[in-house]
């Protein structure tokens, strides 16, 4: 069984064909897949459409994008939605100064307080970091013992010991798949097997055969097995590792 950890199928583009795009996964061999909120609407989505189906799994948080409009009001819903029990972990949340739709100071301070709500919670965070590594590490040493991913993880090896150091699961996405992405690659080979997990960030980063068309879960088998050719593994048995992992991170029912 292979776990897509990180998907956004609440996205408007998969509402005509849903169903469909679930199909595709579990023939694909994609026996769960986790979704990602990004503010409280969208993770009212996800835990909405997790509530449905046994093999979906719901992530409620504020998107560092969102950041600058995490009112009072959109925070008490983000914890009110994180305690539940079917939520299984705070985020989207962390840092993007690439885009930097949010200014930086509202995204620190937002990404602190959703480290600070998983702590409280005793739930694992996924963690989005794009430009910002060095605040990112920064943020994260505040919170030590705290449990989570660093999702679509882009960077490459030289960037990876902080958040190995720091207890994290490092999840790969389409990008490694992509001709310029040595370095990320790279750092493919060198995450320890226990804190391995792959992805697809769903809608977004098609593998490199399908770039330019929506992504979906059941691409994820070719990120799979990239990094498992790259790792020098047997796809099977790295699918069965990476769910194991899965498993543990968010504490989903063991197979």
């Amino acid at each position: 069984m292979i776990t897509d950890s990180h998907a956004h199928l609440w996205w408007e583009s998969y509402d005509a064909d849903r169903a469909e795009v679930l199909a595709r996964a579990r023939e694909a061999g994609v026996g769960r897949v986790v979704l990602v909120g990004t503010d409280p609407d969208t993770s009212e989505q996800a835990l909405g459409l997790a509530a449905g189906d046994p093999d979906l799994f719901a992530v409620a948080g504020i998107h560092p994008h969102d950041a600058a409009g995490a009112d009072a009001r959109s925070r008490a819903r983000i914890e009110e939605l994180c305690r539940r029990p079917d939520c299984v972990a705070v985020g989207e949340t962390g840092l993007d100064y690439f885009k930097e739709y949010s200014p930086r100071a509202a995204q620190l301070e937002c990404f602190r307080w959703q480290l600070e709500l998983a702590g409280q919670l005793d739930k694992p965070v996924v963690v989005h970091c794009r430009d910002a590594h060095e605040d990112a590490v920064r943020l994260l040493s505040e919170h030590p013992g705290l449990c989570g991913v660093m999702h679509c993880y882009t960077m490459g090896a030289a960037e990876l010991p902080p958040y190995l150091e720091l207890g994290l699961y490092i999840s790969f996405s389409g990008v490694v798949t992509y001709p310029a992405s040595e370095a990320n690659r790279a750092a493919a080979r060198s995450v320890p097997a226990e804190r391995l997990l792959v992805e697809t960030d769903s809608p977004f980063l098609s593998p490199q055969g399908r770039r330019g068309r929506r992504n979906e879960p059941a691409f994820v088998r070719e990120v799979l097995e990239r990094v498992a050719a790259e790792r020098g593994e047997d796809p099977t048995e790295l699918a069965e590792l990476t769910s194991r992992n899965a498993a543990r991170l968010f504490g989903l029912p063991r197979e």
